[in-house]
């Protein structure tokens, strides 16, 4: 019997798709249950979920209007109850039955009936960061009233493995614990869900677009050999998987949703892996080789072959509907466009609120030559990305890996750079990857961990030498540590490493701001943003924040120079002091921070506030 499952994803912001819950709908798709995809907020998917049953009620109860066409009127007044949008619907139809259909989902809604009757048999819900922990915890306890069996609810991904307990704690739900990756765990069958391929459909489901939408996602290993204390991998991924077969999952998705143009590798340290020589040739095999090119398939044609499946209506639906957008912005003839976007219009093809399937495959013919003109592309480059990065230690000490990577479109390589004490073997990686023709690379430098201040603009320093000297691009990402497992901080990003404290958190991030937390080639730059050399590093830490934003401002009008006269020649017990007194960063009155006036006359100019500068800066509109 087929089962409605329900997926959900909170409303956070993230970069890649839910993987997990991309394999669970696949899973249950090959079972023949029903699935939906949701992620936003938990209010407005009660109301859509409302006014589609509301919405098949009134089909029936009078056949002669399309009341898609009145949907914000029919949501208003479910939502709010107000007499002017029932006044409206009562002068549209003569059916008494249809009007009080719409009275009783308002007082459905209003009490919250839904409650009551759920309809969901099952609703899997993924888990992030656990710097999302409110909006986590809060899309649990919502959503899990509206299955029909509380123990049908799971919850799994990176909080769940690494918090379980306080998640159950809070929500009443045991969440899953790592990979399902054996068969069984999740239901009793043999199926391992995890070498499952993607169902990439519901991506199509939500308003949501992912910054990395478009490639091939997988992994080709799992877990790793390090043991590294910072890291969640270890609980995550306990055990190392040295190869997984992707060929076959490319193969899947390829004839199901369509060639990708590039492929992104989750994989935690594929170095690692006695079958590396074996993973970088099933990638070569697999069109993503240095020769072969991408061509972007012809979405509509796609699209239309998705809607003839049966897969997945709700979203191919709503892809069509993009593809007739993408057509209208494409077309240079007026005319032209003007006749499509009336037949559009006609057909109420023009808003996936009131599209039908049958009307888009009616019409299928008619629109497939302007389309094929659209999708006649030229071909593109493709790369591979290990988006988790590479082992620095294992690259330096195994030249022929390095020679191996460079078989493969690579773009770019990332080596991980978490520490200055992995100085030799990092710079050793960036050179063997150079000599064999790898020239963009990029890290992650951990910071606010056991390190000092220094060590990151040290690991900084160090890139942009490197890109000076060998000609290469490194862009470079540092990372703020935050304990996700950690009792006290793991519910906000309030961790303060042991070196570091919360003045010289902010200065980091203030010039990070500025950069869109990426630092590139260009030594030009990077000095006058992080200073030229460990002085003036240290300068910057304590600096102002107004002073780190605005700093040609500030050192335009004198004031910073000010600063930094008034601050460096205070006496030395003083400057100890009030060196303590700015790296807890609060300066809203600071005259209950010292009696010194003095020190005072210094911490004046922390009060300066950005918007102070901005004032002046940006004109008013």
């Amino acid at each position: 019997m087929s089962r409605k499952i329900l997926l959900i994803e909170p409303n956070y912001k993230n970069k890649y798709p839910p993987m997990g819950l991309m394999k669970i709908s696949t899973y249950h798709k090959m079972l023949g249950d029903e699935v939906t995809f949701f992620k936003g907020d938990f209010k407005q998917f009660v109301i859509e979920q409302i006014y589609e049953e509301l919405l098949q009620k009134l089909m029936i109860n009078d056949s002669t209007l399309d009341w898609t066409e009145y949907r914000t009127c029919i949501i208003g007044y479910i939502q709010k109850g107000l007499s002017k949008n029932l006044i409206e619907l009562q002068l549209l139809t003569e059916s008494v039955i249809a009007i009080e259909n719409i009275k009783y989902y308002r007082e459905y809604y209003y009490k919250k009936k839904y409650l009551v009757n759920p309809k969901w048999d099952r609703i899997c819900i993924t888990t992030l960061f656990t710097f999302y922990w409110e909006k986590t915890i809060e899309t649990i306890n919502s959503f899990k009233l509206l299955c029909k069996d509380i123990n049908e609810v799971k919850v799994g991904g990176i909080a769940a493995s690494m918090v379980p307990d306080e998640i159950e704690n809070e929500t009443g739900i045991k969440p899953f614990v790592g990979l399902l990756d054996k068969g069984g765990e999740y239901e009793p069958n043999k199926i391992i869900i995890d070498h499952l391929e993607l169902d990439y459909s519901i991506l199509e489901e939500i308003d949501y677009v992912y910054p990395e939408h478009s490639g091939y996602y997988g992994y080709m290993t799992r877990g790793c050999v390090n043991k590294c204390s910072f890291c969640g991998v270890p609980k995550i991924e306990p055990n190392y998987c040295s190869y997984i077969n992707l060929s076959d999952q490319i193969t899947s998705v390829k004839a199901t949703f369509g060639e990708k143009r590039n492929l992104l590798l989750l994989d935690n340290n594929v170095l690692a892996s006695k079958d590396f020589n074996k993973i970088i040739d099933e990638i070569k095999a697999c069109g993503f080789d240095k020769k072969t090119m991408f061509v972007e398939p012809n979405k509509y044609m796609l699209t239309i072959h998705g809607l003839k499946s049966g897969y997945n209506d709700r979203g191919y639906i709503r892809s069509m509907i993009k593809q007739y957008q993408l057509l209208l912005e494409k077309l240079n003839d007026d005319e032209i466009k003007d006749e499509l976007y009336q037949l559009l219009k006609d057909n109420k093809l023009n808003s996936v609120y009131t599209a039908q399937k049958s009307k888009i495959l009616l019409h299928e013919e008619y629109f497939a030559p302007f389309f094929e003109k659209i999708y006649r592309n030229v071909p593109k480059n493709r790369y591979v990305d290990f988006n988790q990065g590479v082992d620095a230690r294992i690259l330096s000490a195994c030249p022929d890996k390095a020679k191996k990577l460079a078989e493969i479109p690579i773009r770019p390589l990332r080596i991980a750079f978490d520490s200055w004490n992995l100085r030799e073997p990092y710079e050793k990686a960036i050179r063997l990857s150079t000599e064999n023709g790898i020239t963009h690379m990029s890290n992650y430098l951990l910071y606010n961990y056991d390190d000092h201040p220094v060590d990151l603009y040290r690991r900084m320093k160090l890139n942009i030498e490197l890109c000076e000297e060998l000609k290469v691009s490194i862009f470079s990402f540092p990372m703020k540590f935050h304990p996700i497992d950690d009792p006290e901080f793991f519910r906000n990003r309030f961790y303060i490493g042991k070196h570091w404290n919360r003045k010289f958190i902010r200065a980091i991030q203030a010039v990070l701001n500025a950069t869109k937390g990426k630092i590139g080639k260009g030594k030009s730059y990077f000095e006058e943003a992080f200073g030229k050399d460990e002085t003036e590093f240290n300068k910057l830490l304590y600096m102002p924040e107004a002073m780190i934003v605005y700093r040609f401002f500030y050192k335009g009008n004198g004031l910073k120079d000010e600063w930094e006269k008034a601050f460096y020649s205070l006496p030395k017990e003083k400057f100890e002091l009030i060196k303590q007194i700015i790296h807890k960063n609060i300066f809203e009155n600071i005259n209950s921070l010292t009696d010194d006036e003095e020190i005072r006359e210094v911490l004046y100019f922390y009060t300066i506030q950005r918007k102070d500068a901005e004032k002046i800066l940006m004109p008013k509109l």
